[in-house]
Parts: structure tokens; sequence; C-alpha cells
């Protein structure tokens, strides 16, 4: 196998944001012991969001198994998702500003031909359509 240095185009304060979110999580249901520290993960689960490496390189490159891979990716999304506002919320702060941006796009997906519901003719691919919400900065509500 090889081994080369990489690079994410993300600031450290994202990084450290994530890994203390997940530390504060680790104390919260009493974690003993992890393959990884927070920070390793929190590298982990960003170099997966970010630059959409799969489960068995990130195995490989951080030396744990695919469980723990998946394990550890599902943990940090949920903890995201918990701190985004939900759509009420979302509403709510759009309410206060003079114009809201939405806009969409096509997450690629892999599917099996057969696999209908999740083809768009347009794109000619499987893919979940994701909607978002911005301000007219371009933040996400």
């Amino acid at each position: 196998m090889l081994v080369y240095p990489s690079a994410i185009d993300l600031s450290s304060s994202h990084l450290q944001f994530l890994a203390r979110e997940l530390t504060a999580h680790r104390r919260r249901i009493d974690s003993r012991w992890r393959r990884l520290n927070p920070g390793r993960q929190a590298l982990l689960v960003l170099a997966h969001l970010r630059c959409g490496d799969t489960y068995s390189r990130l195995a490989a490159g951080f030396g744990i198994g695919l469980a723990t891979v998946c394990r550890y990716v599902h943990e940090a999304v949920r903890l995201l998702a918990a701190l985004a506002p939900d759509l009420t919320e979302a509403t709510r702060v759009a309410a206060r500003k003079a114009y809201v941006i939405l806009d969409g796009t096509l997450l690629r997906i892999d599917r099996i031909a057969a696999d209908r519901p999740f083809y768009s003719g347009k794109h000619k691919r499987h893919g979940m359509n994701i909607q978002v919400l911005a301000d007219p900065a371009g933040r996400l509500l």
C-alpha cells in the first residue's frame, strides 16, 4: 500500500471545533477508550465530508477497521446535525432578512439501475436532491 500526504482546504478552527464537540460527547456518554483521539476522529470525519474519501481509504490511512470508520463518521454527523437549527428556527431567522437564497443540488449516490426512485433524468445519474437556505452573505440558515 502506498501512503501520500494530503491537505483539506479547511481552517484548523473547524478541526478544533469538531474535536471539542467529540470530546464533550465522549464525556457525556462516559466513553473510556477509543482507537482514535477526538482530534484524529475529527480529522477523519472532515476528510470524508470535505474530500469525499471513501471509508476503505480512511480505514487504511488511519490504521483502523472499516466498521470503526463508519461508526466514527456517523457519530460525528449526528453531533453536527444536532447543532444545526431546525426548519422552524431557520424560517424565523429568514423572516428578519431582506431576502434569502434558496438553492439545491444533486448529490451523487451509489445505486443500482433497478433503484429508479433515486435516478435523475436531468443529470443522468443516481442522487439525492439537497436544498439549502442561505442569508444574503451566503451563510447557511
